[in-house]
């Protein structure tokens, strides 16, 4: 099945409300706002690499961020998972102002991530690496879990049997022992995302899941973060280059460009945005 049979229907076919959410043309209910990003600037110095941005993301969607290279995007990503410290703005979780936070803080709210190179532990077999998403949820302490004793063992086993389900749900039975250094990149982009959902996350944080990948591959991921979605319901927010997949997967897309947001809306809405058209899209005027 091709990525853009994913879906029956358009996703931009939606009955909207401001407070409830949305539900979109396949059914899908949209929660309310589960994040704000309100009037987001980030420095680097004298370098502006997010001014004055504000968007929403609401329980249940695929919001996607898009932008040519320098856009800021992976920046804006990096402020929702707190590894940048916006010099203005707010982030609001969950209907609260989020203080300032260290990214091991962020995780343990629910928001987890996959990165655009590659971040994993290269020496460590596949289930080992997955594991280690679980490290929030494990409550014993390292003497135990050295020990392998009591409450620790049982802790131990309750966890590796989660991340068993998130190693059938993608499909990499056949790896799951395999040093991740031998793996292929599209693989290793999957090891990085079972790794993500071991923690159970709230908001998924996607930095360019495909790129670098095939025609193939790039039809599982997608597969995959539909799968996600649709199975857990999990609120994901998206960057990548590739329009095709944006524009099938995302029921929502915000647009950047030099820092600046420029186009917000559905998948139509953003293609027929002539900013973004001029600035991205590259498609002809009419």
């Amino acid at each position: 099945m091709s990525i853009a049979d994913a879906r029956a229907l358009p996703v931009n076919e939606m009955v909207t409300d401001a407070s409830e959410g949305y539900l979109t043309a396949d059914g899908r209910r949209i929660g309310g706002v589960i994040m704000e990003m309100r009037n987001i600037t980030l420095r680097f110095g004298g370098v502006v690499a997010i001014k004055d941005i504000s968007f929403d993301i609401r329980e249940g969607e695929i919001r996607a961020i898009i932008g040519p290279n320098g856009a800021g995007k992976s920046s804006m990503l990096n402020v929702i998972s707190g590894f940048y410290h916006p010099q203005e703005g707010e982030v609001w979780f969950r209907g609260q102002r989020r203080p300032r936070m260290r990214p091991y803080q962020v995780a343990r709210q629910g928001i987890a991530r996959t990165f655009q190179n590659i971040a994993l532990f290269e020496g460590m077999s596949v289930l080992d690496n997955i594991m280690t998403g679980r490290l929030n949820h494990m409550k014993s302490s390292i003497l135990t879990q050295a020990l392998w004793w009591g409450p620790a063992a049982a802790e131990e086993s309750a966890n590796r049997a989660q991340v068993e389900k998130i190693i059938d749900f993608l499909e990499i039975q056949h790896i799951r022992k395999t040093p991740v250094a031998r793996l292929p990149y599209g693989l290793k982009k999957r090891v990085e995302l079972a790794r993500a959902l071991a923690a159970e996350p709230r908001i998924l944080l996607l930095d360019e899941p495909m790129a670098g990948m095939n025609v193939e591959e790039k039809e599982d991921m997608s597969r995959f973060i539909l799968d996600v979605n649709d199975e857990f319901g999990t609120t994901t927010v998206l960057i990548e280059h590739d329009m095709g997949v944006v524009m099938d997967l995302s029921d929502r897309v915000v647009v950047m460009d030099y820092g600046k947001k420029i186009g917000d809306g559905t998948p139509d809405e953003v293609r027929g945005n002539q900013a973004v058209i001029d600035a991205y899209l590259g498609v002809a005027h009419d």
